[in-house]
């Protein structure tokens, strides 16, 4: 495992395992593989309603609470100062923890504005000691920049969609730049054509590797921290298995002709659903 240090100094694998989509009975063993691969960071989200089950397979695993690195977010509806507080009570409750390591705003949903109190809320968590280390998610520079003129913490992570096709290189420099690390959700483009794509078939033939585990190692050797899900036991280990080898710089450059900037999900400053 390849480890980052955030601008707090806390430690977090920069490899973890995402869990959107996984339903609540099928997440325990997904996550229980996960772990037993070698996994120890887990990312999900009151949203996703697989808590509960996330924290069961915590639970099973036998790995000490201080190796894991647990992230959860407050979702759209729950926003707002003391809303979010609650729901952070409610989240911690369903996984069984005593805090969280990474505690992250879902969606910025411009037009409800009310993100800043959200994110002021979730300070008040980090400052009481109940999280390791806050930030957002799906924030563009716009929702960031307001964030670090209106707010005392500087996010850890910008969770984002990114992949080969939308290689977010701009808001990449923003984080950068304000020692904000970008996180990398659907990083496979949800398993989509990129997969399929030819210059990712041919770098993955030449380091005898499958297409997913070039994307993977595309994102770590960008910096990115990356979260691939799967259900698949075989998948999940493919996944894990990417510290060795090493992309080149013409592979790197090849990867990133390929950008599209076309997005899976929703454009950020458009999604208001509550």
């Amino acid at each position: 495992m390849q480890f980052i240090t955030l601008n707090n100094g806390i430690e977090m694998p920069q490899l973890g395992f995402g869990v959107w989509q996984v339903p609540d009975d099928e997440v325990t063993p997904a996550v229980e593989k996960a772990l037993e691969v070698g996994y120890r960071s887990i990312d999900t989200a009151k949203v996703y309603e697989n808590e509960r089950g996330v924290g069961k397979a915590i639970a099973n695993s036998g790995v000490s609470r201080e190796k894991l690195f647990i992230t959860t977010k407050v979702w759209n509806s729950d926003q707002g100062y003391d809303n979010t507080l609650k729901a952070f009570d409610e989240s911690l409750e369903k996984l069984g923890l005593n805090y969280i390591d990474l505690y992250l705003i879902h969606w910025p949903t411009p037009e409800f504005d009310d993100y800043v109190d959200t994110y002021k809320a979730i300070e008040k968590l980090y400052n009481d000691g109940k999280v390791r280390a806050i930030g957002v998610c799906n924030f563009n520079m716009e929702h960031l920049q307001r964030i670090l003129d209106e707010c005392d913490v500087v996010p850890a992570v910008n969770q984002v969609e990114c992949h080969p096709y939308l290689q977010q290189n701009e808001l990449k420099e923003f984080c950068r730049q304000n020692n904000i690390y970008l996180e990398a959700w659907s990083p496979l483009m949800q398993g989509g054509e990129v997969l399929n794509n030819e210059i990712i078939k041919d770098i993955a033939e030449k380091h005898s590797k499958t297409p997913a585990q070039v994307i993977i190692r595309w994102h770590l050797q960008n910096g990115s921290i990356v979260i691939p899900k799967s259900v698949t036991p075989s998948r999940i280990e493919q996944n894990f298995d990417v510290f060795d080898f090493e992309l080149s710089s013409d592979d790197m450059e090849n990867i990133k002709s390929l950008n599209r900037d076309e997005r899976k999900g929703p454009e950020p400053s458009e999604m208001n659903v509550r």
